[in-house]
């Protein structure tokens, strides 16, 4: 029973997990990598494969933990305080885009609050960066402003 306090909200990542190795390998193309004091993290819209339409489907997430951060029991530690701390502000979740996060060593020893509050804190700058709209390459300035377009004459 949820309290009339905090709003409705899903309980579960299930749906909004980024699980596909095309879906990661299309986000790292798409994004720039962003820095947190404890992860990494990548932003991308969701586009359809080769069409550049975008999806208006619900936002997805995905974790990456390197072996480089210890053993089986460790990564699965880190994972599941990350799925966790997402979960409880999945709603934060920019709609359109998908979210990878890298974490760091820091985050095994990380108290469980300061995890959240960083993982938080990312998410209201996904969000941010999502409702503004994208740069243009220089390229697509000038054709817009009318300017000439290269070409092999």
């Amino acid at each position: 029973m949820n309290s009339p306090s905090r709003p409705a909200q899903p309980q579960s990542l299930a749906a909004a997990r980024l699980r596909k190795h095309a879906d990661f390998q299309r986000a790292y193309k798409a994004a720039r990598k962003r820095q947190s004091t404890s992860m990494s993290w990548f932003l991308a819209p969701q586009t359809l494969s080769g069409a550049g339409a975008v999806l208006s489907s619900a936002p997805r997430v995905g974790l990456t933990v390197g072996k480089v951060l210890g053993k089986a029991t460790q990564r699965n530690r880190i994972k599941r305080r990350m799925r966790e701390a997402l979960r409880r502000h999945v709603a934060l979740l920019p709609q359109g885009f998908d979210l990878i996060l890298h974490p760091r060593q820091v985050v095994l020893n990380l108290e469980f609050a300061q995890l959240e509050a960083e993982i938080v804190r990312i998410l209201h700058q996904a969000g941010e960066l999502a409702r503004t709209p994208a740069p243009r390459s220089p390229r697509a300035h000038a054709a817009a402003a009318g300017g000439e377009s290269s070409s092999l004459s």
